[in-house]
């Protein structure tokens, strides 16, 4: 389970998260969202090990609250899970927690080969809500992408 608290009311939490293509905004590995329907969706998410795909389905809604999904039979990566949004105290935004279980790929071994590859869905699950949250209360994800790397240059002083 992970959990953030991000500085915005839960009704417009509830309202980005149930618009499930929304979510590629905020999912670092590349991944493709499609509502199939109001409750229906067909996800493919690319990762450095190999792609997915499964179709997910909602199968609890409580509107400002709570949203739950499971995949449908036939998924690559059978999960289910769910996302709360709660008012966080003394009136600081709203506390989103995230509960994700699944089958992965390959078994136990599926699974640690995914922690050691940072292909882990319980990671990619904290880094997405920590998107989330700079996305809705700055209106941007930061990011290196873009930016120089290497050794920093010589400095100014000594130089003629």
């Amino acid at each position: 389970m992970r959990a953030v608290t991000i500085r915005r009311p839960a009704a417009e939490l509830y309202a980005f998260w149930r618009d499930v293509e929304n979510l590629q905004r905020v999912i670092k590995d590349p991944v493709s969202i499609i509502a199939l329907s109001a409750d229906e969706s067909h996800w493919k998410v690319t990762a450095p090990t190999g792609s997915v795909e499964w179709d997910s389905l909602i199968i609890n809604d409580e509107p400002g609250a709570l949203i739950a999904w499971r995949s449908r039979e036939g998924a690559d990566v059978r999960n289910a899970g769910s996302v709360r949004f709660v008012a966080a105290p003394g009136d600081e935004g709203t506390e989103v927690t995230v509960a994700l279980e699944y089958d992965p790929l390959g078994g136990a071994l599926g699974k640690l080969v995914a922690k050691l590859t940072g292909d882990d869905p319980g990671l990619q699950v904290y880094i997405a809500l920590k998107r989330l949250k700079a996305l809705l209360e700055s209106g941007e994800i930061p990011t290196t992408e873009g930016q120089p790397v290497g050794e920093p240059q010589a400095s100014a002083k000594g130089k003629k």
